[in-house]
């Protein structure tokens, strides 16, 4: 059984696991099916809206995609996340790829 098919199923079982979620979005993302990988990036933040890593994986995704200005957009709701969950790494994470793209 493949990577997505074994988060599926577990997602059968618990449609709310983010987990499951977004690794089923990592894993469509790194298999370059980028349009599949943001939407369950949507879906999972739009559930979860307090999934740190979310914001940062769906920004890297959407960059690598050219779509700079999402990205920065998805980099900015993940700050203020990382805020409101008091998560400072992934908050100084995010920053640091929010001014790369913002030169």
């Amino acid at each position: 059984m493949d990577k997505i098919a074994g988060l599926k199923a577990i997602l059968e079982m618990d449609p709310k696991n983010s987990f499951a979620r977004y690794g089923i979005a990592v894993e469509l993302a790194g298999r370059g099916e980028t349009a599949a990988a943001l939407a369950e990036f949507d879906t999972l933040l739009a559930s979860d809206p307090d999934y740190t890593a979310g914001y940062f994986m769906s920004a890297q995704t959407l960059s690598s995609a050219g779509r700079t200005a999402e990205a920065v957009e998805r980099l900015k709701a993940g700050i203020a996340c990382a805020a409101r969950t008091g998560n400072q790494h992934a908050l100084c994470e995010m920053q640091g790829m929010l001014d790369e793209l913002e030169r």
